[in-house]
């Protein structure tokens, strides 16, 4: 399961910020960095911060739990029967039109990439979930990895004693439908799941225990651990166990990440006072710290019943965080560097029931890609006039997964190998979409 690994940090600020001496001291300074995520001072030197942005790739998952309704957000149709009473506005891309609930990202169009023509087949939340999680079902026999898990084996640092993969997720709605997973890839790419708090629970010492005594405790527990493995046959569990311990120090080290007061108090106005935005705040600055994959639910979308109110309420919250996110990366450099994906479990029938609600459709919905090797300002794909069909472009999961792989820079067809048995990142002879690709 080899792969390369990406070096995204100098250790101390103190370094040269020439150049040259900087890759020549970036190998070594990563993992000293990695060791202490809480040195975002290091972030103000303006030669140092563009060489450390540009070296590795992130991506934030914004998750529409529930099922987001295309129709009020990516690919209105209004004046038919199956419409809704929302408007379509054009964009700053000519040609391009979105629902009227979304003023702000129609002014951000060419930052972004409208994929409207999917056809993921589950309607179901939790295998859809699961489905639009990890871009294919498990096997009978096998556990895949989800995106997440995957974006950390492939872009985090092996000496990296910080998480990989952090997933906010407070709604209680759905919580249970797309856990984090890092299946056959082991416990060293599970998710931190955040549910109850911006900042993770138990990552503080406890007071009345000293540096060094907690030090003396780690290594007592890496002597025992040691002793343990002797004699025995090495395997994935035992290995992740281990290398669980080993990141707590770096963890625990990583708490100002979490923490909003440490922001200024006008960056966290622009993104609002709603959980939804804060999430969105901390998952910038944990990429900027080197975080290859942020996951923000924000639920609940599941609007079988007053589906336009729902959606008059949430729409603009996204129209509103997303814009906000958009522009804050890109005004730190880290928009070329990072992908933006707006995805749920599945989209919302045309049809609207006796309810005045949509139910789930898999069928022909929409979602989002915006930076990170993204062809912006277009559109792929095209849904009949009603909304009940694609009738240009259709593609899967496996298509959308392989197109954000491309997008980063990770081979769609790369093996990992379970056993000697191998097994490709999605499913086999599958390709990218060309057309969404800068």
């Amino acid at each position: 399961m080899a792969s390369d690994r990406r070096v995204n940090f100098c250790g101390s600020p103190a370094h040269a910020l020439d150049r040259r001496r900087f890759l020549g001291t970036a190998a070594a300074g990563a993992a000293a960095f990695a060791a202490d995520m809480t040195v975002l001072d290091v972030l103000k030197e303006p030669a140092l911060a563009r060489e450390i942005k540009s070296q590795g790739k992130r991506v934030i998952l914004l998750w529409l739990a529930g099922g987001a309704s295309q129709l009020e957000t990516w690919d209105p149709k209004p004046g038919t029967a199956t419409g809704g009473p929302f408007r379509a506005i054009s964009t700053s891309v000519p040609g391009i039109q979105i629902s009227e609930l979304m003023p702000k990202m129609a002014k951000r169009m060419e930052q972004t990439c409208i994929i409207r023509s999917l056809n993921t087949k589950n309607g179901d939340h939790g295998s859809g979930a699961r489905l639009m999680m990890r871009g294919r079902m498990d096997d009978p026999s096998l556990r895949y990895p989800d995106l997440g898990a995957v974006l950390a084996r492939e872009l985090g640092r092996s000496e990296s004693q910080v998480p990989d993969y952090v997933s906010f997720y407070s709604a209680t709605e759905g919580r249970d439908f797309a856990p984090g997973s890092s299946g056959f890839l082991g416990s060293r790419y599970a998710p931190m799941e955040l549910t109850t708090s911006l900042i993770p629970e138990n990552i503080r010492r406890a007071a009345e225990l000293s540096d060094l005594d907690h030090r003396q405790r780690g290594e007592l527990r890496e002597l025992l651990s040691k002793r343990f493995e002797r004699g025995r046959t090495s395997n994935s569990a035992l290995g992740g166990h281990n290398e669980a311990y080993q990141r707590v120090r770096g963890l625990m080290a990583s708490e100002t990440l979490f923490d909003l007061s440490k922001e200024p108090q006008r960056v966290r106005d622009l993104y609002g006072p709603t959980q939804f935005g804060e999430q969105a705040l901390v998952a910038r600055r944990l990429i900027e710290a080197g975080v290859p994959f942020v996951r923000v639910g924000r639920a609940w979308w599941d609007s079988h019943g007053q589906n336009f109110e729902t959606h008059q309420e949430l729409v603009p919250e996204l129209d509103h965080v997303m814009a906000t996110l958009l522009d804050d990366l890109d005004q730190r450099g880290l928009l070329d560097q990072t992908l933006v994906i707006t995805l749920a479990e599945f989209g919302r029938t045309p049809s609207i029931n006796p309810s005045l609600g949509r139910d789930h459709f898999a069928t022909a919905w929409s979602a989002t890609l915006s930076g990170c090797g993204i062809k912006g300002g277009s559109v792929f794909g095209k849904t009949d006039a009603t909304g009940n069909a694609v009738v240009d472009g259709e593609v899967g999961a496996a298509e959308l997964f392989a197109t954000i792989y491309q997008a980063l820079g990770i081979d769609p067809q790369k093996n990992y190998y379970v056993n000697s048995r191998p097994v490709p990142l999605t499913e086999p002879d599958t390709e990218a979409i060309a057309d969404v690709l800068a």
